[in-house]
């Protein structure tokens, strides 16, 4: 499934695509990643489902101009503007890292409707932020005027840690692809630089309040975001459930993609 749209939004360009018929399915994915990672999963619900991807400003095939800001509050409002350019009323979402915080902060603070949420690893509440995050922060232009060889390097390391399995070299590859280059690597630090958890913080706060279902899948050996976040972040959200997926770690997506789609398929068919 490939991105052919573009949606032009406050001199952005975000790259998206849909596949499928049936109810709407939208996909959000979090840093340092795209909408590569659901794609697979995409394809395979698109049978039964509508499925809508796309790329969040900064992020894959979407633009990644120096003067746009990243921040959560920037991409939440760029989901609400989808949704109403897809024509979409309470959609099913799923989303991954720090999607997770976008697609909570456009349903909490912007009102946006959905079917039902599911949270897969997510960036959602305060803490957040590894020492390489909090170090970036303090150094945002100097990374990015490193040679690029020694950035590459950076980013596969960075995104190899992600998975608890290991990842193949081709899959590596297409995940660290987009933040290389003359565009790439500066957007790669910009997006770190721009990640403010005083949002984290204001979900939060709301989750108390949250009526629709919601679904929280987690990797036991999540090394970026421990599964003890995902129990405290069950018992913010009224009614939620919690599955925790063994031998995977934040990356689900590589290391446990049976049970990963299972758990997928299984909670959008019974909504």
């Amino acid at each position: 499934m490939e991105l052919t749209e573009r949606f032009e939004w406050r001199g952005r360009q975000i790259a998206w695509g849909r596949v499928g018929a049936g109810p709407a399915v939208v996909f959000c994915h979090g840093t340092p990643f795209s909408s590569l990672l659901w794609q697979p999963f995409a394809e395979a619900l698109s049978r039964d489902f509508t499925v809508h991807l796309w790329d969040m400003p900064g992020y894959g095939l979407s633009s990644k101009h120096a003067g746009h800001p990243v921040d959560f509050g920037v991409h939440a409002d760029a989901l609400a503007a989808l949704l109403t350019h897809w024509d979409l009323d309470r959609p099913h979402v799923v989303a991954h890292d720090f999607g997770g915080a976008v697609s909570l902060r456009a349903h909490l603070s912007a009102g946006v409707g959905y079917a039902s949420l599911m949270l897969v690893d997510v960036v959602a509440i305060p803490p957040s932020g590894s020492p390489f995050f909090r170090f970036v922060q303090d150094h945002p232009d100097l990374l990015g005027q490193l040679p690029a060889y020694i950035h590459t390097a950076i980013v596969r390391a960075y995104i190899q840690g992600a998975s608890h399995r290991g990842l193949r070299d081709d899959d590596l590859d297409d995940l660290v692809r987009p933040w290389t280059g003359e565009d790439g690597q500066p957007a790669f630090y910009r997006q770190i630089a721009d990640y403010d958890e005083r949002f984290l913080e204001e979900n939060e706060r709301l989750l108390g309040g949250m009526s629709i279902p919601v679904r929280i899948l987690w990797g036991v050996d999540d090394a970026w975001i421990p599964a003890n976040v995902a129990r405290r972040l069950q018992s913010l959200i009224p009614g939620a459930e919690l599955s925790l997926i063994d031998d995977a770690g934040h990356l689900v997506h590589h290391d446990a993609p049976v049970p990963l789609m299972d758990e997928i398929r299984s909670w959008l068919t019974a909504r």
